[in-house]
């Protein structure tokens, strides 16, 4: 099973692959008819601004999926009428074309690869090729070969690491899982690379700066090398639901050597304390350089950083803070605190607890494995609180879902919902161990739910789209 899409060169095809037992005479040099190929261009200056990518610092094209992008193959002479050539993309290590890890695209009428291919232009000994990925098509790192087609067999070109292309989700196709109609929206939860995240309490709210940094230098491979870490199949990286629970494993470290370790204490020995970042990419570039987990994060943090993740992928993304927010502990949908009878609280015995705030993160999916409507924003979490699946990880979990209680629908719907809308009920511990219940409050937890206004710095009041009262 193929798991490695940035190291994964080693298996490519030889340059000359034989029909059958078809074979090159060693030593024979091609006619003067041969059909060769001279260069090609991946017309990155065409491309970029056409798929909204021309801020990543890569040297490589960017491009997304479901939208066409063009090439240019120049050979040593104009084509004719019975040349035959395809352009073929291989991602990961034994990739295979019944997985989608290796497309080859054609343009006769030879039957190809899903990707469909035309040559829009001539020039000279030149063709403008187009071609469209499926908006289903795997994420990550691709390699570019083109392969023309002998009477013995397929003569490709030469590895070429300057032809390799990205390719990203995208929410600009209507057809992509990630699409978001309004533009403003787009500008804001995939193009823009700094953002605010809300602390303190409802009537203190304390404004964070923060640098997202998802087109700065190394950041779209230090994301893809998580994938790598995460031992994710290639296969799998072409649907967003896998990618955001694998993802939102990944950036903390608890149980898999993720990205950050968290550190609620007041000892930062052997790392920085969380206070201290200001921004993604620092981070990101670290573990990607050291394969190290990074010390040390709370919530804003893992928040921040899963952020540029998805962002730098194509996922439409945003933080949000929760203020009064509920951990269940236990899953009973309820926020249990224990009492002594003494009247102080039962810190052995209480599991569940309340924070001044917390943050996580919304993605915008069309969720196609739930009922309709409940598409739209979905919350993800990578602060590690409980596990789902086995790993430290929540959702994508449909906001509507948990509005309206139906906590059936996965992912991690119920522990959402406890976060914004449970009680809390306080009981009291008698010297036997048993609970009597003295108190109940109806209104004390998801006091507001705040994000990031389309413009400026000030944040927008999105409780409503959680909270089940009215």
């Amino acid at each position: 099973m193929a798991t490695s899409n940035l190291t994964a060169d080693e298996d490519d095809y030889q340059e000359f692959e034989p029909f059958g037992d078809a074979a090159t005479p060693r030593g024979v040099a091609p006619s003067d008819r041969s059909l060769l190929v001279k260069n090609v261009d991946m017309l990155q200056q065409k491309n970029k601004p056409k798929h909204f990518t021309s801020e990543y610092d890569i040297e490589n094209l960017v491009i997304r999926r479901g939208q066409e992008f063009m090439m240019q193959v120049t050979f040593n002479r104009p084509l004719a009428d019975d040349d035959d050539f395809q352009v073929e993309f291989l991602i990961g290590s034994n990739p295979t074309a019944s997985k989608g890890s290796q497309v080859v695209v054609t343009f006769g009428n030879r039957v190809g690869g899903p990707w469909p291919g035309q040559i829009l232009e001539h020039q000279g000994k030149s063709v403008i090729l187009s071609i469209t990925p499926t908006d289903k098509a795997i994420v990550g790192k691709f390699r570019t070969y083109v392969a023309i087609v002998t009477d013995d067999g397929m003569q490709r070109t030469k590895r070429d690491t300057s032809t390799d292309l990205y390719l990203l989700f995208n929410a600009w196709c209507a057809e992509d899982a990630v699409y978001l109609s309004n533009n403003l929206e787009r500008s804001e939860y995939v193009q823009n690379d700094n953002g605010v995240i809300y602390q303190g309490s409802v009537g203190s709210v304390v404004n964070r700066n923060w640098v997202y940094g998802q087109f700065e230098q190394g950041v779209l491979d230090a994301c893809i090398h998580i994938l790598d870490a995460s031992q994710i199949p290639i296969d799998d990286r072409g649907d967003v639901i896998k990618i955001v629970r694998k993802g939102s494993a990944m950036i903390n470290a608890q149980d898999d050597n993720g990205v950050l370790v968290g550190n609620w204490g007041d000892e930062f020995l052997m790392g920085v304390p969380p206070t201290s970042w200001t921004g993604s990419v620092k981070i990101l570039l670290q573990y990607f350089k050291t394969g190290v987990p990074v010390s040390y994060a709370q919530c804003w943090v893992f928040a921040g950083v899963f952020n540029t993740f998805l962002r730098a992928l194509g996922i439409p993304s945003r933080v949000v803070t929760n203020f009064s927010s509920a951990h269940d502990n236990t899953g009973n949908l309820k926020t249990d605190l224990i009492f002594k009878m003494d009247g102080t609280k039962d810190e052995r015995n209480t599991k569940d607890s309340v924070w001044n705030y917390h943050c996580w993160n919304e993605v915008w999916i069309t969720r196609q494995d739930l009922p309709a409507g409940f598409g739209g924003w979905q919350v993800v979490d990578s602060t590690p609180q409980e596990t789902s699946d086995g790993h430290y990880r929540c959702g994508p979990a449909s906001i509507k879902a948990i509005k309206e209680g139906l906590l059936c629908h996965q992912y991690d719907a119920g522990f959402v919902f406890a976060e914004v809308n449970s009680d809390l009920v306080f009981h009291k511990r008698d010297r036997y161990g048993a609970l009597t219940t003295f108190r109940l409050e109806t209104a004390l937890v998801g006091l507001a739910v705040y994000t990031k206004a389309l413009n400026g710095s000030s944040h927008v009041d999105i409780t409503s789209n959680y909270n089940i009262s009215p």
